[in-house]
């Protein structure tokens, strides 16, 4: 009899499955406690899909389906200043904004007049001209195409939004004294917060002017949305050559001042000092040409001498006339004897001798001719300070110590050598010590990030969603599945030992009438309902044979053996 007890036990249905405990705890419930847990579970649902939504960003639309003609950073612009959320496609480029902001974002750029329709040019040449259309007509035309390609191609400037411009081009005439140069007006509209730089406007009035024949740049007018002529004409020479003077003086203090830090901030330390440089530059031109002798170096370059010896009786002499021009008579001269031999001496003639010589000297010459070149550095004044330093004390705690004299020239000296100190030009080189009122802390020398400002707060918004997801599984839904599990588990236990004592009080299944057994049990609730189809009722009938042969075995005896 046990054994038969126990044979039939081992036919009965088994334990439950985890789907079956939830559902059987589930039908166990009340109707408050389900509607409860229903809620738990949509609010479940809803907080998960917030979260997936929260990692995956809010939803952002195109702001509009082309741009050709937008300008982005204006369109950036307008959004900026009005608050409004907004990303860049890095595919596309296009320019997106949350879902529910977009139609405020479009009435915004409206306001502001984006998108503008774009200004026509050439385009009207392109249309049909009617038969019997005037040259004035057609001047006029023609004379708009250029005043809209001229505004179109000034509009495409970063700080101005639109542009209109005004030609007037006079007619051509044969006389020169009446002939007139053409002159042209631009109205300028410019972004809220920006402005036209002077190089901008010269720019307009260049382009206007060289898109007009004869016309001159003087001859073109500028002006803004606020009724301000920025158009002051051509700036004189002086005014040009003195800007230009200033801007490079400014560009050698800066080179100087580079000088400096690139030497002082290896020894020093990055906002641990600042230097101040004055630079005194000569643009005088200077143009000096000389001329040079040395008159210790002579030498001849030419030379003359004249030689003359005349005696008294070789010419004439006397009266011109023709009585000087009779040869001379017998001379009457006394006669000298010579003592030695008695003889008379012939008296000597007289001579007349003259030397004359003239001598040309060339002296050493020089001839020099300088141009002293504009913007030679006359004076360099340099000034730097140097706040205290830092020094660490042996249990590591930092104080602040003024520098030394022996220091401070020793940085001196690092200072002249680095911008080229002359004492020739009379430059002054001064580096003092002073405490800074509001110290600069270089967070970039030595500054190691911790671990967790590198690998986590980049993250931070995913790891906390995944901490929220498993925190509303385990700490919730799990526990909660898990009771109303445990919940349907016991019921079964307890209808299964109770279908088992009443198994035993009838004497087993041969002991049971054929009346008393059916399919109906503990798991009814698992039986489809006779509105399910065919194959929902064949496979939970196939479930049950395999869960239970015995029961469905006496079953269909009873079937057999019902006489109707």
């Amino acid at each position: 009899m046990a054994t038969s007890a126990a044979s039939e036990s081992e036919n009965l249905p088994a334990q439950p499955k985890l789907g079956g405990d939830f559902l059987e705890g589930l039908s166990n419930l009340n109707l408050l406690r389900q509607i409860g847990l229903m809620i738990t579970l949509a609010a479940s649902v809803a907080i998960g899909f917030a979260i997936v939504m929260w990692m995956q960003g809010d939803d952002y639309r195109p702001l509009y389906g082309r741009m050709d003609n937008l300008d982005a950073a204006n369109v950036v612009d307008v959004l900026e200043q009005n608050q409004i959320k907004f990303k860049v496609d890095e595919n596309s480029g296009a320019i997106l904004v949350a879902s529910e902001d977009v139609h405020m974002a479009r009435l915004k750029l409206a306001e502001f007049g984006l998108p503008s329709s774009p200004t026509q040019g050439f385009e009207l040449m392109d249309k049909e001209q009617p038969l019997g259309t005037s040259q004035f007509v057609e001047n006029t035309r023609y004379q708009r195409s250029i005043e809209g390609e001229l505004a179109r191609t000034i509009t495409s400037i970063t700080s101005i939004r639109s542009a209109r411009v005004h030609l007037a081009i006079p007619k051509k005439t044969v006389f020169v004294r009446d002939v007139a140069n053409p002159t042209a007006s631009v109205f300028v509209e410019v972004f809220a917060g920006r402005g036209v730089e002077p190089s901008q406007v010269k720019a307009i009035m260049n382009l206007v002017a060289s898109s007009v024949p004869g016309m001159k740049m003087a001859d073109v007018t500028v002006v803004d949305q606020h009724g301000n002529l920025i158009s002051t004409g051509e700036d004189s020479a002086d005014l040009l050559m003195a800007a230009k003077q200033h801007q490079y003086s400014k560009e050698v203090e800066s080179s100087v001042i580079k000088r400096i830090n690139g030497i002082l901030e290896p020894v020093v330390g990055g906002g641990k000092f600042r230097a101040e440089v004055s630079a005194d530059i000569d643009f005088t031109a200077v143009e000096q040409a000389a001329e040079t002798f040395n008159p210790d170096l002579p030498a001849i370059r030419s030379e003359q001498t004249l030689n003359e010896s005349r005696r008294a009786g070789d010419a004439a002499a006397g009266i011109p006339g023709a009585l000087t021009n009779q040869p001379p008579g017998m001379a009457q001269a006394p006669e000298q004897i010579d003592p030695a031999t008695g003889q008379p001496v012939a008296a000597a003639t007289p001579t007349n001798n003259r030397e004359q010589a003239t001598r040309n000297y060339e002296l050493d010459r020089t001839v020099s001719y300088t141009k002293h070149q504009q913007g030679t550095l006359k004076r360099l004044t340099v000034a730097v300070v140097v706040d205290d330093k830092v020094v660490k004390n042996a249990d590591g705690t930092e104080t602040m110590l003024p520098w030394t004299e022996n220091e401070l020239e020793r940085l001196s000296i690092l200072v002249r050598d680095a911008v080229g100190f002359s004492a020739v030009r009379g430059d002054s080189v001064n580096v003092l010590n002073s405490a800074f009122a509001n110290r600069v802390v270089d967070t970039d020398v030595g500054l190691e990030l911790p671990w967790w400002e590198v690998w986590v707060m980049p993250h931070i918004k995913h790891i906390a969603s995944v901490l929220i997801m498993l925190l509303i599984v385990f700490g919730l839904l799990r526990p909660m599945f898990k009771g109303l599990s445990k919940q349907g588990g016991a019921f079964a236990e307890q209808e299964e030992a109770r279908q088992l004592a009443a198994l035993e009080a009838a004497g087993g299944l041969d002991g049971m009438s054929d009346e008393t057994v059916t399919l109906t049990g503990g798991s009814a609730l698992l039986l489809p309902s006779p509105e399910q189809g065919y194959e929902e009722q064949l496979n939970a009938i196939k479930g049950l044979i395999a869960d239970d042969p015995g029961r469905v075995a006496q079953v269909v005896k009873q079937w057999i053996n019902r006489d109707d």
